[in-house]
């Protein structure tokens, strides 16, 4: 199972992804460095959703950049397109975080807020992000939390190590 996760989160992290080292997989949650760029990272992809049609396959990461002196920054691969003034939100352990969103993407609104929101993964068991468009639809996607923080350790000692 553990390599089936590692093998499926390789294919949607990049098509470069033979370049990347795989550090541990540990629940839902895998780590793996990038020395090209260099990167490290935690990916979980969202929980499956039968029956729903996704635009894109979701998903979550936690990167390190040590050339740009950047740590624990989100990242979310959203289910699809967000426009222009699309509400998307991140909700775990009662908290919820309003994030920017771009095309497919959300990010936290800025490196504080990256910090609040890995810090409250980091003893949540679940998190969801909820994506409202214009026309008030509303998608949610859930992505289970065990395992992360043994990910988030392993990416950062291979960061910290290069």
């Amino acid at each position: 199972m553990k390599r089936a996760l590692a093998a499926v989160l390789l294919m949607f992290v990049a098509p470069a992804a033979h370049a990347r080292d795989a550090l541990g997989v540990w629940g839902d949650w895998a780590a793996f460095r990038d020395p090209g760029v260099p990167r490290c990272y935690a990916i979980a992809l969202a929980r499956p959703a039968p029956g729903r049609v996704r635009e894109f396959e979701p998903y979550l990461t936690v990167a390190t950049w040590p050339t740009r002196d950047v740590r624990g920054q989100i990242h979310i691969r959203l289910p699809r397109r967000a426009p222009p003034d699309a509400r998307v939100t991140l909700s775990l352990g009662g908290q919820a975080f309003p994030l920017v969103a771009g095309g497919a993407s959300a990010w936290a609104v800025d490196r504080r807020a990256d910090a609040a929101i890995v810090a409250a993964m980091r003893s949540a068991s679940d998190l969801t992000v909820s994506l409202r468009d214009t026309g008030g639809r509303v998608t949610r996607e859930v992505w289970r939390l065990a395992g992360l923080p043994s990910a988030l350790d392993a990416a950062a000692l291979a960061c910290a190590a290069r």
